[in-house]
């Protein structure tokens, strides 16, 4: 789940990170009281993307009638294909430096990963180009946290507010814990002209799976947007990511399915979607080819079955059912193993006619061929 800015900088200042002062306007009017309250302040569009300085989202004001039009133009607005509806009115601080600091989850390390750059304000991707040296990363042993020395040793890059940035790095790791986050991104991190350390910015992206320990906190997050088929599967109870290739792939366990899009990637062609039917999800196989066919980009589709507990033939039962009341003509390529498959492989070759394939990757050569050469395809 992510949050927007002005949801996620309260949970840092909870956690002892200081941020400004600042309200969220709905309107242009509502936009001018809060600058009325705070003087000169930067009106910012909220929306859960980044770049919205680029995007003409974010401006200065010295008063409360430049923040009205500011808002008056921001609001409205469409970013990253976000329509942004609220404005953060925040005061404006006396910056001396930006910096960059984040903590996100590190598969290399399998933990958490400090990142710290006295390259702030810039893209991570900018500023690396521009120093390769200059992204510090520290990853944290997670049974321990993020000690005191070694926060006190990254903040020693900026001598002139070392101590308070070591407070605001051990809280940002605070924070980062507290809410379960994957990632907790600050750009910039700003020091004043009168030393002290501030968040100017906030990317949170905090694990799903934490609301039965956090509750109420995922609701003050955005949701992703889903296109229409996403939140048809979704309302279906079926895990269904909508792609941009021709190949489409049904597979059962998330796992198997992450596997199948690759080998589709490493022989050429592009997956059309994610969409698992293992567990209980095989009872909904017509719900589930429905939505994937309704998707007019596929053009080929492969089906993988790989069973231990569950059934293969059960699953392939479920699929060959849907495949005859809905009749779909495209071409269809199975590949099933596992617990059942002697039964599964019968059932599709007598019910439908089509001769499963021994090894996954022919069933998905196939499928990336066929989706080739069929007219208007995009494998």
């Amino acid at each position: 789940m992510n949050f927007e800015e002005h949801a996620a900088k309260p949970l840092l200042a909870a956690a002892g990170v200081a941020v400004p002062a600042a309200r969220l306007a709905a309107t242009a009017e509502e936009a001018a009281a809060a600058a009325r309250e705070i003087g000169p302040c930067v009106v910012k569009a909220q929306v859960p993307t980044g770049k919205r300085g680029k995007a003409g989202g974010i401006k200065l004001a010295a008063d409360a009638g430049e923040a009205r039009a500011h808002a008056a133009a921001i609001l409205g607005m469409e970013i990253a294909g976000h329509p942004v509806e609220k404005v953060l009115v925040e005061a404006q601080v006396p910056i001396a430096r930006e910096l960059y600091a984040a903590i996100v989850n590190d598969p290399a390390s399998k933990g958490p990963l400090l990142l710290f750059s006295t390259l702030g304000g810039m893209e991570v991707e900018e500023a690396a180009a521009r120093d390769p040296q200059a992204m510090r990363r520290h990853p944290i042993a997670i049974a321990e946290g993020l000690q005191r020395n070694d926060a006190t040793r990254v903040a020693q890059a900026v001598p002139e507010a070392a101590e308070a940035l070591t407070e605001t790095l051990l809280a940002l790791y605070r924070a980062y814990r507290e809410l379960d986050a994957e990632l907790l991104e600050i750009n910039p991190l700003v020091v004043t002209r009168d030393g002290r350390v501030i968040a100017l910015d906030c990317k949170l992206t905090v694990d799903d799976a934490a609301a039965p320990r956090r509750p109420g906190l995922l609701e003050k997050g955005t949701p992703d947007r889903l296109t229409e088929l996403e939140a048809r599967a979704q309302a279906a109870g079926l895990k269904y990511i909508e792609l941009g290739g021709a190949v489409g792939i049904l597979a059962n366990g998330a796992g198997l399915t992450m596997t199948t899009m690759d080998a589709v990637a490493h022989l050429g062609g592009e997956p059309a979607n994610f969409l698992e039917i293992g567990g209980e999800a095989y009872t909904k196989a017509q719900t589930a080819l429905e939505i994937l066919l309704a998707n007019p980009n596929v053009r080929s589709l492969v089906v993988n079955f790989c069973g231990a507990f569950a059934r293969t033939d059960v699953m392939a039962d479920g699929v060959v059912k849907a495949w005859k009341a809905l009749d779909p003509q495209i071409p269809v390529f199975f590949t099933i193993h596992g617990t059942g498959e002697n039964e599964a492989v019968a059932l599709v070759r007598r019910e439908l006619g089509f001769e499963p394939y021994d090894v996954m990757d022919d069933a998905v050569a196939a499928a990336v061929a066929a989706a080739r050469t069929t007219p208007g395809a995009r494998a």
